[in-house]
């Protein structure tokens, strides 16, 4: 590898992305990397401007920020063969924690770049009502969780995790059964839930656990549906994501299948963080899509 290119949101998280940017640039250059640096004002010029990156030619696309730059970035580079490099500066950083990218020391997670370890990962692809379609490395969420990501979303205070859960606390006092239609490979379930997680990766919002079992090249996406239940049972429930442990509960089941149909009336997905359609939605794994420079082997 002899270039990267960096593709930075100045305007993300109060110009933080630019500091991390300079301070990995700088490493990167120092390990004898030639770096083109591009920026996005927004989503849309992000996007613009890595698939100009991708087409004129570069080694890898090094998205510095959170999450919702990383799901960017695999806009433009999913099936390309071009690998992402991730440089943390978001409130989540679940990618990162998916790839072993340190999350606070953009000096080394530019060594990880550098040394040039990479994998070919699954992606998910979804494909909205209106027949376009949309990737992502991680989760989609979908029911209450989706709820509190939006309400996390256009929260201004606190950064990280405790953002997430303060969301969780505020959504809680709307909770309700959804009816959900879920098409599996296998079979199709009717059921009633608070919400249901689609995982390619382990882990949403900052760490939490929500799908523990998931791996990354099984070319299976994790179905974990979450009953109802009580604001009770939800409250108690959710401290165990964090360790993975809440699939052992009576509340949770988990299925596996290559795709997905999800069906629920007034109901948003997110992936990545980030809005993605209203259900109904088909998802999909796309075995060996993404390509990622890592800090250690992934599962």
């Amino acid at each position: 590898m002899k270039s990267v290119t960096v593709l930075t949101n100045p305007h993300a998280g109060g110009g933080h992305p630019r500091e991390v940017a300079a301070a990995a640039t700088a490493r990167l250059r120092d390990r004898r990397l030639e770096v083109t640096s591009i920026e996005g004002t927004t989503a849309d010029d992000a996007l613009t401007v890595a698939r100009a990156a991708v087409a004129a030619g570069t080694d890898a696309l090094v998205a510095v920020g959170g999450d919702g730059l990383i799901n960017i970035a695999w806009q433009a580079i999913a099936g390309t063969g071009v690998p992402l490099g991730i440089i943390p500066g978001g409130t989540g950083n679940d990618h990162a924690r998916l790839f072993h990218v340190p999350v606070d020391d953009p000096v080394a997670a530019a060594d990880v770049i550098a040394d040039g370890t990479v994998a070919d990962v699954d992606l998910g692809r979804v494909t909205r009502g209106d027949g376009s379609t949309h990737w992502f490395g991680t989760v989609l969420a979908s029911g209450f969780d989706s709820l509190v990501t939006d309400r996390a979303n256009r929260m201004q205070w606190p950064r990280g995790p405790m953002r997430y859960n303060l969301a969780m606390i505020a959504e809680l006092a709307s909770l309700r059964s959804i009816p959900y239609r879920i098409v599996l490979d296998d079979r199709t379930l009717e059921i009633d839930a608070a919400m249901v997680s689609l995982g390619n990766g382990t882990s949403y919002g900052g760490g939490m656990l929500i799908a523990p079992g998931a791996e990354l090249t099984d070319g299976k996406l994790d179905v974990v549906i979450v009953s109802p239940g009580s604001r009770t049972k939800l409250v108690r429930l959710f401290p165990t994501v964090y360790k993975g442990t809440h699939v052992d509960l009576d509340e949770v089941q988990v299925f596996r299948s290559r795709t997905v149909r999800l069906e629920a009336a007034g109901i948003v997905a997110y992936a990545d963080g980030e809005r993605i359609a209203p259900l109904p939605i088909d998802v999909e794994v796309v075995p060996g899509a993404g390509r990622v420079l890592i800090g250690a082997p992934v599962r």
